[in-house]
């Protein structure tokens, strides 16, 4: 693993400045987000503005002082962290996993931001079969060292989406006949009662907020973890692993 650590240690350093972050993009470099300075209009800005949209990257307007936090060289007022893997379509997958005869198991991530959480449902995801995770766009975990390391290399090998629009994402999941199931203290249902072995998208949302209330309204099934004791609820990795793994017993033990 020495080459690895090697590999994936050079992704918490930034690329700055307008022209490498330029190269990167048009180099076909995976970016992960770009940070850009609030106020920012010259010409060449504009020229990186265009690649940004063009090629879907999330992008953030900050204050100068974040950006200086982050490196003191001359960043021209943008920094951009390139990602460990290159990102998947989801809207490929879910039609070539029915040609292959398979059942569908998809993971969405709602506004997950802790990279350890992060990573460690990414190596659960990977070990109960999940097809693809789907994270937003905007208001996602970096995919730092961090992220990986938790993950102990399971991003590697497992399909990751981006989406701009997770409402749209979710619609489109339900349209191609998987029910959708979010983890919430709030839900009716027992999740060890519930059918979880159809074609399923299972939303898991941050341990502050939970599952956005907009996505709760598309759900079609709402799953509670009980709790015995005072804790008011489980990590978010450690409810991932219990509801995939009720997915799992519930398909007999086959992805």
């Amino acid at each position: 693993m020495i080459g690895r650590d090697n590999e994936y240690d050079n992704l918490d350093k930034p690329i700055f400045g307008m022209h490498p972050i330029i190269e990167a993009i048009n180099a076909g470099k995976e970016i992960d987000r770009v940070f850009i300075q609030n106020g920012l209009k010259n010409e060449q800005f504009r020229d990186l503005m265009k690649l940004i949209k063009a090629d879907n990257i999330p992008y953030k307007f900050v204050p100068l002082v974040k950006l200086n936090k982050i490196t003191r060289k001359n960043h021209q007022g943008v920094i951009a962290y390139t990602s460990p893997i290159v990102f998947s379509n989801i809207e490929h997958i879910i039609p070539s996993l029915y040609e292959d005869g398979k059942v569908p198991l998809v993971l969405i991530l709602d506004k997950i931001t802790d990279v350890r959480n992060f990573g460690a449902i990414l190596r659960t995801a990977e070990s109960t079969g999940v097809n693809a995770v789907i994270i937003p766009s905007q208001g996602a975990a970096l995919l730092n060292s961090g992220t990986v390391k938790s993950s102990a290399g399971a991003i590697y090998n497992i399909a990751l989406c981006r989406s701009d629009n997770l409402k749209n994402t979710i619609d489109f999941l339900k349209n191609s006949g998987l029910k959708i199931a979010s983890a919430t203290e709030k839900g009716a249902e027992l999740y060890s009662n519930s059918d979880l072995s159809g074609p399923i998208a299972l939303i898991m949302g941050s341990e502050g907020v939970g599952v956005s209330g907009e996505y709760l309204k598309r759900s079609d099934m709402k799953l509670m973890i009980p709790m015995l004791g005072t804790t008011a609820s489980l990590n978010v990795s450690v409810a991932a692993g219990v509801l995939l793994y009720e997915i799992v017993r519930q398909r007999g033990m086959s992805s």
